[in-house]
């Protein structure tokens, strides 16, 4: 099944591009392209793809707004040049399933679209562990409307640190659906909308601390 992403920068060399580079990969096709969140907005919600490549600073309605919009419809993977924390954090509270430096590579940057398609979340490994460990402990976490299998204790430790299915699957024995399963019922006891939220609430439950 081919992949089909909307990319949005507002800088016209930088998303020419990323639309070349995801348009190298057999299994990607770009469907639309914007220089601002609000355009991305409008053509997602036409175009309906799978993912949206979103920049973060750009003109009238930016990349964590139009996440924001967008985010309960079609997956988001957030893209800028700046690795700052807040942006990072404010990225994954709307609800965007990655996010990645511009300097990334190619082959992470179609990992991320993937992992977003599949209902996976991809962070740059660089910007991980720092930034959950930033915020681990400035909320009070939530209660899980249940209490968590020894099970999902395994899945959400190996979640927090950026694993994806496949490699869950992998590295306890269990099948793809499996994992999949757990994962679905860790956001449905948690509240969470994404993988990511998931790894916050391990960080600020102090179920990891050395990722």
């Amino acid at each position: 099944m081919t992949i089909r992403v909307i990319v949005a920068d507002d800088q016209e060399i930088v998303r020419t591009g990323l639309v070349m580079i995801l348009e190298t990969q057999d299994d990607i096709e770009v469907v639309g392209q914007a220089a601002d969140g609000r355009r991305a907005v409008e053509l997602a919600r036409r175009l309906k793809p799978d993912v949206c490549l979103l920049d973060i600073r750009m003109p009238g309605m930016n990349g964590i707004e139009a996440t924001r919009e967008l985010s309960s419809e079609v997956a988001v993977v957030v893209i800028t040049t700046f690795d700052l924390d807040e942006y990072v954090y404010a990225a994954l509270r709307a609800g965007a399933r990655g996010f990645l430096l511009k300097d990334a590579g190619s082959a992470l940057l179609a990992q991320a679209v993937r992992a977003a398609a599949n209902g996976d979340a991809l962070i740059a490994p660089n910007v991980t562990a720092r930034l959950l460990r930033a915020f681990a402990g400035t909320a009070d976490p939530v209660q899980p409307f249940e209490p968590l299998t020894d099970r999902e204790e395994q899945i959400i430790t190996t979640v927090a640190r950026g694993r994806t299915n496949h490699e869950i699957a992998d590295e306890l024995h269990i099948s793809v659906s499996t994992v999949k399963s757990h994962v679905a019922s860790l956001m449905a006891k948690l509240g969470a909308r994404n993988r990511v939220e998931i790894a916050m609430w391990a960080y600020e439950t102090g179920r990891i601390r050395n990722a």
